[in-house]
């Protein structure tokens, strides 16, 4: 079963260009240079996953022409990974509830913010209906594909990246322990966040994410979570090692 990754977003929080800015980055007329909030799709057989549905997700699904979606996977509760949840409606409306994968913790977050989908009593016949599936630090399966937790903090938050066959994602991680990058181990693609070159306490640096990637050695990576202070990115690129490439919105890859 091959997977395909579709990049929906790789920029961070407030996505590139921000609202309002004149940095040189933000005024970019080159495509790559425009980045969503971060999240991917992941497709394999007749099964359709994202991570993460951020404030973007409606124009991700869009853009991504997604028709079915078989649930959301989620790394952590915060508003960039979490703020689209009332645009899982129309699918919800097609196939009915849609299925949550997340950290009791996130769960919990959710069921308080949005509480209007959650609830069970008096609901709004228009609202999302999801099915909850809580996430510990250990494999569970989704479509026949099992599917690993990898254990980090996010400053001092814990969050999960995911390894899913030779396939791993790491985003907004900044702390990982030896045991977890363990599980990390011969991969084909490595996804990984680097904020910035600048110090950042609770991202990656760009010298962190490759320092993480030589230790772990994936045949490709691919950088996301990506800031406007980071640079441009046919500048960043070129600066590369020759397998690390800065991930785009929309880029494709594919494993067999």
């Amino acid at each position: 079963m091959s997977l395909k990754i579709t990049f929906l977003g790789t920029g961070t929080s407030q996505g590139i260009p921000i609202i309002g800015s004149t940095h040189p980055v933000c005024l970019s007329s080159n495509l790559k240079d425009k980045r969503l909030r971060v999240s991917v799709l992941l497709e394999w057989d007749n099964f359709t996953y994202v991570i993460d549905c951020g404030p973007d997700f409606r124009q991700q699904m869009l853009r991504a022409n997604v028709s079915k979606l078989d649930g959301v996977i989620f790394t952590h509760e915060h508003a960039d990974h979490t703020a689209g949840l009332d645009d899982i409606r129309p699918f919800c409306f097609k196939q009915g509830a849609m299925p949550f994968y997340a950290h009791k913790r996130v769960l919990n977050e959710l069921n308080t913010r949005f509480d209007y989908i959650f609830t069970t009593e008096n609901k709004y016949p228009g609202s999302p209906v999801v099915d909850t599936f809580e996430i510990e630090n250990k494999p569970f399966f989704l479509g026949e594909k099992q599917i690993i937790p990898v254990d980090g903090l996010h400053n001092k938050l814990q969050v999960f990246g995911f390894r899913i066959d030779n396939f791993a994602y790491l985003t907004d991680m900044k702390t990982i322990k030896p045991e977890e990058l363990a599980k990390l181990k011969k991969l084909d693609v490595l996804v990984i966040n680097a904020l910035r070159e600048t110090f950042s306490p609770a991202h990656f640096t760009l010298n962190e994410a490759l320092d993480v990637i030589a230790k772990l050695k994936p045949k490709k990576a691919y950088l996301t979570h990506i800031s406007h202070q980071l640079g441009f990115h046919d500048d960043v690129q070129q600066k590369l090692p020759e397998n690390v490439y800065l991930a785009y919105d929309m880029q494709q890859i594919n494993i067999k």
